[in-house]
């Protein structure tokens, strides 16, 4: 039954407020301002198909490849305009962008993770300037700019935290000498530590194997440990320092991060050692099956818990912890690393057509109910009103914890110097994992790492 599961899964997945930049370049506008408008580039959907212009998509996000591709066959039915839709596998988005550019048909929309990829695509992202897209947006710090240039616009705002299985959480509280009597309750690194130690010494008793699901760390699932694991340390440090980016980190913050990472391996759904070949869909088949009580993961991953037979009712979701201080205050991880970029060196036809198809993206009916209610996407424009907003109990709890006064925790992995980073801390932290290296390597992969990558960045 697991290994059914987890093909479905696997079928079903295909393949997982941020720092955001709105730099005061030269032109641009104050944050949180709207940018002046410039003259409407936008090129209507027929006038792009007469001109025999088409639009090439190399999709980032692996959950949602089938509602694009279907949204596509839409608008092409509808337009004539060819679109294509092509989705990178789990972690290989910047190779194979890489490939695909060096090709005579490159992609003509793309996306970047923040000013750290658009710094190495800057040369291919349009200026998206008086568009519909920039238009709409409800505020101008969803534009990531550059030089008084919007050169990308982040399209989806996405949370992450502890996703955990309601029915088994209560179904703990009700035990006689339980350490909380309802989910709400955990709001401590030192509450959730409680929490999981007990349901691990009682997982017999609640029928689990585990409190937490595997902490794979193979490419389809390594991110969410070696990036949004380590965005917490991240961006406590950058808080204390009161910036947002640095070519230095001094790791003030990575015991908490220990803790947290050998509470996630000493009391799994299995042994440390077994994780390098564990998967994302592993972990999401021993959720679904009710073998795990929390999956650390975000709301992208809604759509694959309700394929996977859980209801609703059956979901919540907590703040990762690290003992940091003041976290009792902390809501979840919220932000974005999807921002839509055109590629200016494809022709003109195509530029006009891939332009067109996000105006429809973002206004149409067909477009609208695809991103907020197939896809699930919470988005920055303002053509979204209450008939198209994603609801889901995911995304309810970040609300929640956003009218509770809790404060949301900033994207900060976006400023990670490199992907190099993140491989060598993941690298470092499987290996701690499975007892053949130290936390040193971690602390020395995390703060050495990061300004040797930050300064091979920059050119310094």
């Amino acid at each position: 039954m697991r290994k059914l599961l987890a093909i479905i899964i696997a079928a079903g997945l295909l393949l997982a407020l941020s720092v955001i930049f709105a730099a005061a370049e030269d032109g641009a506008a104050p944050a949180g301002e709207k940018a002046p408008a410039a003259p409407e580039t936008t090129a209507p959907a027929n006038s792009a198909a007469k001109e025999g212009g088409q639009v090439y998509y190399l999709n980032f996000k692996p959950e949602q490849s089938v509602q694009w591709e279907q949204l596509a066959k839409r608008y092409t039915q509808q337009t004539g305009v060819p679109v294509t839709v092509m989705t990178a596998a789990a972690d290989t988005y910047e190779d194979t962008l890489r490939s695909e550019m060096e090709k005579r048909q490159m992609p003509t929309l793309f996306q970047v993770n923040g000013p750290v990829g658009l710094r190495t695509w800057r040369d291919y992202c349009l200026d998206l300037s008086g568009t519909a897209l920039v238009k709409h947006l409800k505020s101008d710090e969803f534009a990531l700019r550059e030089n008084g240039q919007v050169l990308g616009v982040a399209y989806a705002i996405e949370t992450y935290g502890l996703i955990y299985r309601r029915d088994l959480l209560e179904k703990y509280c009700a035990l006689p000498d339980a350490v909380i009597r309802q989910p709400e309750e955990i709001n401590s690194f030192a509450v959730l530590k409680a929490v999981a130690e007990d349901i691990q010494k009682r997982r017999q008793e609640l029928g689990v194997e585990g409190a937490f699901t595997s902490a794979g760390m193979d490419a389809s699932s390594d991110w969410r440990f070696k990036t949004h694991m380590a965005n917490l340390p991240i961006y406590y440090e950058y808080r204390a320092g009161n910036v947002n980016v640095s070519d230095a980190i001094q790791g003030t913050y990575l015991d908490g991060m220990r803790s947290l990472w050998d509470l996630y391996l000493q009391n799994a759904t299995c042994a440390p050692t077994l994780i390098g070949a564990r998967t994302n869909e592993d972990a999401l088949a021993e959720f679904a099956l009710g073998e795990a009580v929390f999956y650390q993961n975000g709301t992208w991953a809604y759509d694959g818990l309700i394929e996977a037979g859980l209801t609703d009712e059956q979901l919540g979701m907590l703040p990762i912890y690290i003992d940091a201080p003041g976290e009792e205050e902390q809501g979840l991880c919220t932000g974005s690393e999807n921002y839509w970029c055109v590629n200016r060196k494809a022709s003109e036809a195509d530029i006009s057509a891939t332009i067109a198809f996000l105006e429809w993206c973002i206004t149409s009916d067909e477009g609208r109910q695809a991103l907020a209610h197939e896809m699930g996407f919470v988005t920055p424009f303002d053509t979204f009103g209450d008939a198209y907003t994603a609801d889901n109990p995911l995304q309810r709890a970040a609300n929640e914890y956003l009218a509770m006064g809790r404060t949301p925790v900033a994207w900060s992995f976006t400023t990670i110097p490199s992907e190099t980073w993140k491989n060598n801390v993941g690298d470092a932290l499987l290996e701690y994992a499975q007892g053949t290296g130290s936390w040193e390597q971690v602390r020395t992969a995390f703060v050495d790492g990061w300004a040797e990558e930050y300064r091979a960045a920059n050119g310094r």
